[in-house]
């Protein structure tokens, strides 16, 4: 049984989980920024590949003793990185920030609805798809059928990324599984990354935004949550990384301008609370 952290720090690591939040998906804004440049896939690509920079200079892997299944392993998860990224942004695209998230979130949440395996949990998938419902009815910024086809595909990879980081997390050390998937999934983007932005990625401005990027949507926060999970219990960190549709939807008000009315904010709201509910699960 893990020991339970000290209400003081608590809170502080509660901060950091937030602040890592709104850093990623500050990030996500400025990346639609720059699809006009490059596209989605161009930006993916740009992100993924100074995320494996940071990470391969941190851990510096070595690939001597990794077994065959702990390689798979890894490039399975690089793949799922991969596709999920690509299409993430296909999905920003062409809908509001907001409601991609909300739409991706969705992934993790049928997952610790199904791993939960207790009738009662469905009553949080039942609360979502009525959230969902809203989000609907109110026109979100206009939703696309393909932007919210990109966003459920984005989610259904985001729920394959945590049941394969649970392998590559037992097999390495460190961030080294990391590492190396994040550089699989940087090989799986290059072809479609170039197609789409050609000379574009080797602009020096247009570099310097993706690694700017990469920095906000992956390196920060990942290094704040991994902090917060020192000093929280790993339910409440669950609770407050369901907050994140509700962060993305704020930061795209503000940032993009993209409007959001009483019954988007309402769907935003029921998907924000079923997450919650079926995050915080033990059997998550």
């Amino acid at each position: 049984m893990t020991p339970a952290a000290p209400s003081g720090s608590t809170a502080g690591a509660a901060g950091l989980v937030v602040f890592g939040l709104f850093v990623q998906e500050i990030g996500a804004a400025v990346a639609v920024l720059v699809f006009p440049r490059t596209g989605p896939a161009g930006m993916v690509l740009l992100r993924l590949f100074f995320s494996a920079l940071y990470l391969l200079a941190v851990s510096r892997p070595t690939l001597r003793g990794i077994t065959r299944a702990n390689g798979a392993a890894a490039a399975l998860f690089g793949v799922s990185i991969g596709v999920m990224n690509l299409l993430f942004y296909a999905a920003l695209s062409s809908i509001p920030l907001g409601a991609a998230v909300t739409f991706e979130i969705l992934g993790p949440l049928v997952l610790s609805v199904i791993l939960a395996r207790r009738a009662a949990a469905w009553l949080w998938a039942l609360l979502a798809a009525v959230g969902v419902g809203l989000l609907g009815s109110g026109g979100f910024g206009h939703l696309t059928g393909p932007g919210v086809l990109f966003a459920l595909g984005a989610g259904a990879m985001w729920a394959a990324y945590i049941l394969a980081s649970r392998h590559v997390g037992a097999a390495f050390s460190g961030l080294q599984g990391l590492a190396i998937a994040m550089t699989v999934g940087t090989i799986l983007a290059l072809p479609i990354g170039l197609a789409q932005a050609g000379a574009a990625v080797l602009d020096p401005g247009v570099l310097a935004l993706g690694a700017l990027v990469a920095l906000f949507s992956s390196t920060v926060p990942y290094a704040v949550e991994l902090l917060a999970l020192r000093r929280m219990p790993a339910a409440a960190f669950s609770v407050l990384i369901a907050l994140a549709p509700a962060v993305a939807t704020l930061t795209g008000a503000v940032l993009l301008a993209q409007h959001v009315g009483w019954l988007e904010s309402a769907g935003v709201a029921l998907v924000v609370v079923a997450a919650m509910g079926a995050l915080r699960s033990p059997a998550r």
